[in-house]
């Protein structure tokens, strides 16, 4: 079941997913909870299981319904069994979007690769890391 987190910014549970998200870097954490606090059209839900809050999705839906994926998480313990793919089929049902876009590392490339992702490299936008544009797209685009 998907929750709304705004409110919940502040919980342990959704700071650790969301910093599992991000390099661990307080400020940047910082940075994201204060974005996702203050931009209207900036969203932030999580998936709940069995009362628990197992994943975390950041998201910014367009006006042309382009949806861009800013942070996806899932705790340790729960990864590998479908949440994350569970995650984005749901956001895709609950949000109707045209296209979706994220921009990975090397770690969680496969991750967007296996649920049907286009994977292009953008070369290393930072010093010794490799960056990834994934797209998935839902209707094609009219001519």
């Amino acid at each position: 079941m998907f929750i709304d987190l705004k409110s919940k910014l502040e919980e342990p549970a959704v700071q650790e997913l969301l910093a599992s998200a991000i390099f661990p870097d307080p400020d940047k954490i910082e940075k994201a909870v204060n974005a996702y606090r203050q931009e209207e059209n900036l969203q932030i839900t999580g998936y709940e299981n069995e009362g628990a809050l197992v994943g975390i999705v950041g998201f910014r839906l367009d006006e042309d319904r382009i949806m861009e994926i800013r942070h996806i998480a899932v705790i340790p313990e729960e990864r590998g069994k479908g949440y994350g793919r569970g995650i984005v089929l749901e956001l895709l049902l609950q949000q109707n979007p045209v296209k979706i876009v994220a921009e990975t590392d090397e770690d969680a490339v496969d991750f967007y690769r296996s649920i049907g992702f286009m994977i292009e490299s953008l070369g290393e936008k930072y010093p010794g890391v490799e960056r990834f544009a994934c797209t998935y797209v839902t209707e094609p685009e009219e001519d």
